[in-house]
Formats: C-alpha cells, sequence, structure tokens
C-alpha cells in the first residue's frame, strides 16, 4: 500500500519521547564538549597512554619497595586474628624477606631488585608511587577496580573513557587498543569493556599468537572496490532500518564497525609487521630470546600504535601470583619484562614522544610481608595485598627521577601520600587533560563517571 506525500503520520507517545531524549542529549554532548570534535577540558600534558598491566600482583616489596626490617624478621612466627589485607591472612604466618638485593639506580637514587638490570638504566625518567591501594584482595574483582573503578565489573574502562573524552587521531584504527596474554586476565574481556559507553569505545584485543586480527584480509577474488560497493550498500540498508529505531545503539556501533575494520584491513598491516623493524630494534625489545619474546613484541607493538594515533594501549603480563617460590616467579617475570620497558622507554625518549606519552606500569594490588610457610626453606612467597601495591608512571608529565609516598617498615601499608586507587584514575585523565568530574555520561539515572562519585588529582606525581 502507498502513502500519500500530503499524509501526515501522527508520532506516537513513544516517537515523542524518543526525539526529545536525542534532542536533549545531543545539547548535552555539545556542552560538555563531546559531540563530533572531543577536546580536553584543560591543558593536556600526555596526548597518548601506555598502560602496562602486570596481573596477578607483582609485590611491591620484592620490586620497588625494599624493606630491611624484614631481614630482621625473617622467617619469626606469629599468629593473627580476624584481619583481612589478605584473603587468606588469618591463622599463623611468618614474616618473609625479599630474596632480592636491591640497588640504587641513576641519579635519583631510586630503588629497584637487582633483576631489573635494564629498567635502572631508565630510573632517572620514572616515578615511583608508593601511596596507593585498592579494597579488594580478589583478583577478578581487584582487576575490575583497577581497569574501571568498579569491583563489580560492568562499567567502562580507563582507555574507553580517555577515548570517549578525547577521541582517536586516527580515523582507521581503534582508539582503545589491548594486548592480552594467551589466557585472559581474571574477569575477561569486561576489563576493557565499553560499559555503558557506546560500543564503539570499547577495547580491541589483538590476539598474542597467530593472526593479531580474524579475517584481516579480503576474501579471495574480492577487491577493496568491490567491498567498498558492499559496505556502501549495506551502510544504506542499515540507515534506514535505524531510521525506524533511533534507541538502538548496538545498530550504530556496528554500522561503525563494519567502517572500521574496512579501514583497519589498509592500515593495520603496516602497523602490527615489526618484522620491518631493524635487528637492532627487535634485539633491544628481546625479541628472538624466548624469555623476553612474548612481552617485547607487545613493548614495541605499543611504541608502533601511539605513534599512529592510538590513544590508549593497555599490554598485559603475568602471572604475578607468587603465593609461594617467589624468587624463581618474580624472578622469571621481572627478566620478561625488565629489557622490554626499557627498550620501550628509551626509544619514546628518542623519538622525542616519552614528555607527551604516559606509561603507567601496576598490578591489581601488592602482597604481604609475610605468608603460611609453605614446606620451609626458598619455597615462601606472599599473600595479596590491598593496602600496599607497586605503580610507577614515566613521562606524561610526571615527576621522573622521584619516588612518591611510602609503606610502613614491613610493607604491609601505605602510610605517606595515601591515595585510593580512584585518586589514581582521576590524576591519569587529568595529565590527559581531562577532568574527571566533567567526563560523565549519563546511564541508569545519574551522571556516571571513572571515579565512582568523585576523587582528586596525585598533584605529588606530576611535574
Amino acid at each position: 500500500m502507498c502513502t500519500s506525500l500530503n499524509t501526515i503520520a501522527t508520532p506516537t507517545r513513544r516517537d515523542a519521547l524518543l526525539g526529545l531524549s536525542a534532542g536533549l542529549g545531543s545539547i548535552a554532548l555539545a556542552s560538555m564538549g563531546y559531540g563530533s570534535e572531543p577536546r580536553p577540558h584543560h591543558a593536556a600534558k600526555a596526548k597518548r597512554c601506555i598502560f602496562l598491566m602486570m596481573e596477578g600482583g607483582p609485590s611491591h616489596i620484592d620490586t620497588f619497595d625494599p624493606k630491611p626490617e624484614l631481614s630482621k624478621q625473617h622467617l619469626k612466627a606469629f599468629t593473627r586474628h580476624g584481619e583481612m589485607e589478605s584473603a587468606m591472612s588469618s591463622g599463623k604466618r611468618y614474616f618473609v624477606k625479599s630474596p632480592f638485593d636491591f640497588v640504587k639506580a641513576g641519579e635519583s637514587g631510586a630503588d629497584l631488585a637487582r633483576p631489573w638490570v635494564h629498567l635502572a638504566e631508565m630510573a632517572d625518567e620514572i616515578c615511583f608511587y608508593r601511596g596507593a591501594q585498592v579494597e579488594s584482595v580478589n583478583h577478578p574483582t581487584a582487576c575490575y577496580q583497577l581497569n574501571t573503578g568498579n569491583q563489580f565489573g560492568g562499567d567502562p574502562a580507563v582507555g574507553s573513557w580517555v577515548t570517549y573524552g578525547l577521541g582517536s587521531p586516527n580515523e582507521n584504527l581503534p582508539g582503545f587498543v589491548v594486548l592480552p596474554r594467551t589466557s585472559y586476565p581474571q574477569g575477561g574481556a569486561a576489563n576493557w569493556s565499553n560499559g555503558f559507553l557506546p560500543a564503539r569505545f570499547q577495547g580491541t584485543p589483538l590476539r598474542p599468537e597467530g593472526s593479531p586480527i580474524l579475517d584481516l584480509n579480503p576474501p579471495n577474488g574480492i577487491s577493496r572496490e568491490q567491498q567498498r560497493n558492499d559496505l556502501d550498500l549495506l551502510r544504506e540498508l542499515n540507515r534506514q532500518h535505524l531510521a525506524q529505531r533511533p534507541d538502538r545503539d548496538d545498530l550504530t556501533a556496528r554500522m561503525q564497525s563494519y567502517e572500521l575494520a574496512y579501514a583497519m584491513q589498509a592500515e593495520v598491516p603496516g602497523v602490527i609487521d615489526i618484522e620491518g623493524e631493524s635487528q637492532h630494534t627487535l634485539e633491544a625489545y628481546g625479541i628472538g630470546d624466548p624469555s623476553t619474546d612474548s612481552f617485547g613484541r607487545k613493548c614495541l607493538l605499543a611504541r608502533r600504535l601511539v605513534e599512529k594515533g592510538v590513544r590508549f594501549v593497555q599490554a598485559y603480563a603475568g602471572n604475578w601470583d607468587s603465593h609461594d617460590y617467589i624468587e624463581k616467579a618474580h624472578g622469571s617475570l621481572i627478566r620478561s619484562v625488565d629489557k622490554p620497558i626499557a627498550a620501550l622507554l628509551r626509544e619514546l625518549k628518542q623519538r622525542d614522544m616519552l614528555k607527551d606519552t604516559l606509561v603507567v606500569w601496576c598490578g591489581e594490588f601488592g602482597r604481604t610481608p609475610d605468608n603460611g610457610l609453605r614446606g620451609g626453606g626458598q619455597s615462601y612467597g606472599r599473600d595479596h595485598n590491598a593496602k600496599a601495591m607497586a605503580m610507577w608512571f614515566a613521562g606524561g608529565g610526571t615527576r621522573g627521577g622521584h619516588t612518591v609516598g611510602a609503606t610502613d617498615d614491613i610493607g604491609a601499608s601505605a602510610v605517606e601520600c595515601v591515595h585510593h586507587i580512584r585518586d589514581v584514575h582521576v590524576t591519569l585523565l587529568h595529565l590527559l587533560g581531562l577532568d574527571d568530574n566533567k567526563l560523565t555520561y549519563y546511564h541508569a539515572g545519574r551522571h556516571k563517571q571513572l571515579s565512582q562519585f568523585g576523587g582528586e588529582v596525585i598533584k605529588e606525581l606530576i611535574a
């Protein structure tokens, strides 16, 4: 049946409400600076971020926070009742010294465990922070809180908030890229979810083995021109479909994902082909050495991605959950990331990119100064600790060559410049030119933000 051009359809109540909400939403986004042209709230010190996530909870006591007192208390037994620094902290306990000696590195005299051979050369570029605390001692909830601000998941990841606020300089690449391990972190892909933000802001994981992105190349016999024609037809059909369903954000995201996938087929192969790098560069990152090859590739790829305009890259390493044999476990893990991270910082500096690239290193929590003895000898390790953790920053306007904050004499809890992880998030956004109180999204009846309900900038970390 045809409808006359003179016939005016009567809008339903639902159509009217949707139209009103869409109009108000556009006005609100434009007033906040998140319309078609995202922009920072204030002058940014960093343009991009590389987030090095050490999943499993690296021990601050055995990496960057030496505790001579533990050598005096080593294997001294005591009984703890009812305290919850760790999910496994009740009962008979033993203090545990670090199996590693520490060195003073750089002109700043930064404290690094001796296995950090290569990172020690870059110590003066790093701001070590010993005051951060989280709330959970369980891996999934702690990972969620570190990555999204919410212990229970479902909220946008830090990288999603950053790309929502600033957009992506390269329209042919995702603004937020994740370099996971073969096994995803506890909590899975929710660690880089877009949450309640539009779907286009979710992190794009690159596979650690095989082709980083499936179906990156067009099918055999299909030219780029044919693909473009097919996408144009599909886009028009989807546009007509969406016009009748303006409340379906997933349809908009699907259309955008098709376009991004097409663009990525042209852009991505050149970015991920690290074999084109010089042999000197590959060796500097430890590529080719079985102990450093995996994370070396991630660090080199992270540099290439941010160089091409990716706003936020998160690279995972693990598993740092050393409840026993910490000398063997942490020693091996440090060696696997030490050379790649040092090469990343060095190359960023050489390319004059470190000054406006924020590099973050941390895990989801720290570890206890004590543990239940497991077999005696060198088999001891450490439990989970939410009150003290290892964290550092480099570049992007942070105070290189400084150590900020402190833990108590055995490393059980932060006692100086103490801040909840929400303040770390607020500081990260601030360095990128974003105000956590302005970077909000209306969802479920209220304006939501990364910090959940507000936080403060840790000024001591900023140059």
